[in-house]
């Protein structure tokens, strides 16, 4: 039985000023799926993932999620829905300790479990609870970043947007941080994940599209797209 769309992106355009920084982007999301989205630094991965949260105004074409157009809609808004998204850079905030962070990510919620999915976090970042009175700011990057995942994780996302969660990472992190990518899919959450390390992320997805400036050019399973002689030769350094 296929699986519902969560979320559906058609001809999506978004301009900066003159600038037309995606030019007509069309994916979906299925409920249940990891899709990657892989593409050079300068693609349009980020600025597309900006725009379907409601971070970027969008300048022609159509996202919905839940079978509902969410064009125009504020991300605050967006995000008590359940779509969430762990921006590029981490956004950490930095004066506030792991504890406080995390609590920030449940800020949209008003409902008694808040502490539980804390301690659920915690299980699955077990290095977060060792430090949970550190505030984030000394933290590494790769602490970092898994404090970002677990801070979207508190807001319950029905789909998950990570947005290059491996970037400026050691090797031993960006191991970790897939561990965790797989793991958060494998507990039944929907990921849409953006990563310039392709090889990585098709591994983990169940499909992946590949975006060529500002337009995806290529779709299909994510083994296919592995195997794809022109994916290996622009991606995969083969």
């Amino acid at each position: 039985m296929t699986q519902p769309v969560l979320l559906k992106v058609s001809a999506l355009k978004v301009a900066y000023g003159g600038i037309q920084a995606v030019k007509g982007a069309t994916f979906e999301v299925r409920q249940g799926e990891l899709v990657s989205l892989i593409g050079a630094n300068g693609a349009g991965k980020t600025t597309t993932l900006k725009a379907v949260t409601g971070l970027q105004p969008v300048a022609g074409g159509e996202v919905e999620y839940l079978g509902q157009s969410i064009k125009g809609r504020g991300a605050w808004d967006l995000v008590k829905q359940g779509l969430v998204m762990v921006p590029e850079g981490r956004g950490c905030f930095t004066r506030m300790t792991i504890t406080e962070n995390l609590l920030m990510g449940a800020y949209v919620r008003d409902d008694n479990e808040i502490e539980a999915d804390i301690e659920k976090v915690f299980a699955i970042f077990p290095r977060l609870k060792e430090r949970r009175d550190q505030l984030s700011g000394t933290m590494s990057g790769g602490e970092q970043q898994m404090l970002a995942m677990g801070r979207a994780l508190m807001a319950r996302p029905k789909v998950l947007l990570l947005d290059e969660p491996s970037m400026g990472l050691s090797p031993i992190m960006v191991d970790k941080i897939f561990e965790v990518v797989h793991d958060i899919h494998q507990r039944g959450t929907t990921v849409l994940l953006v990563e310039q390390n392709a090889s990585r992320a098709l591994e983990l997805a169940d499909r992946g599209y590949v975006m060529e400036s500002g337009e995806v050019t290529m779709s299909g399973p994510a083994r296919q797209l592995l195997d794809d002689p022109k994916v290996k030769a622009a991606y995969l350094g083969e």
